[in-house]
């Protein structure tokens, strides 16, 4: 029975932070004028609406199974939804440079959100006492590491994740030209890129500060 709660809670946490995620994209570039989700029903929270084949299903099994087979007692849950479609030049009309940045950092500011809003009511669960406060609790806390795993990989400037679309839209801003062409010389690779950092021992270096900052957040 606890293994089931614990895959559910772990399940629906990560939903949650991934849909959301997505979701805020449109969400800021409505307010930036841009109705490309709205028309296209992807600010929906059916899940269905956003779930990525490869993305929300085969790419965490795999990353949970290798990670299971190398001995890792913890392993680290990740994986993406279907980009919300987003009309980034509409945005740049209406908000400049630095609303497109607000759209690029609208994910990552869920996600922040979501964990220290689960890490501050996380205690009215624990100790837990029945089979539904046992899964409030596992939920909680995998909305906390959830969503700080997927905030902090998602700050990461390399492209086509959040951080490095906030960092070439600033780089736009500011006139630093050379910023941006590099951006642009890397961004055929940097889906190759993630999974080499993915699945070799880089990943720690790049999860250190979400662990450091889980363990912060559930400290309290």
């Amino acid at each position: 029975m606890e293994f089931i709660i614990k895959y559910s809670a772990l399940i629906l946490a990560f939903l949650f932070a991934i849909i959301g995620h997505e979701i805020m994209h449109g969400l800021v570039a409505k307010h930036y004028g841009d109705l490309t989700a709205t028309k296209e029903r992807r600010l929906s929270i059916n899940p269905l609406r956003h779930i990525h084949p490869f993305g929300s299903i085969i790419f965490p099994i795999l990353l949970y199974l290798s990670q299971k087979l190398a001995g890792v007692s913890d392993p680290i849950i990740f994986g993406w939804a279907k980009p919300v479609p987003v009309n980034i030049f509409t945005v740049i009309q209406n908000g400049g440079y630095i609303g497109a940045v607000a759209v690029s950092l609208a994910g990552i500011t869920y996600n922040f959100i979501m964990a220290i809003i689960s890490a501050s009511i996380i205690g009215f669960f624990y100790p837990p006492e029945n089979i539904i406060s046992l899964f409030m609790f596992m939920f909680l806390y995998y909305m906390v590491v959830v969503n700080v795993i997927l905030a902090v990989f998602n700050a990461v400037p390399i492209p086509p994740l959040d951080g490095a679309n906030a960092v070439k839209y600033l780089s736009l801003q500011f006139g630093w030209n050379s910023v941006v062409r590099f951006y642009n010389k890397i961004e055929p690779y940097g889906m190759l890129i993630l999974l080499i950092i993915l699945f070799t021992p880089i990943a720690n270096y790049i999860f250190l500060p979400a662990e450091k900052l889980i363990s912060w957040l559930l400290s309290f």
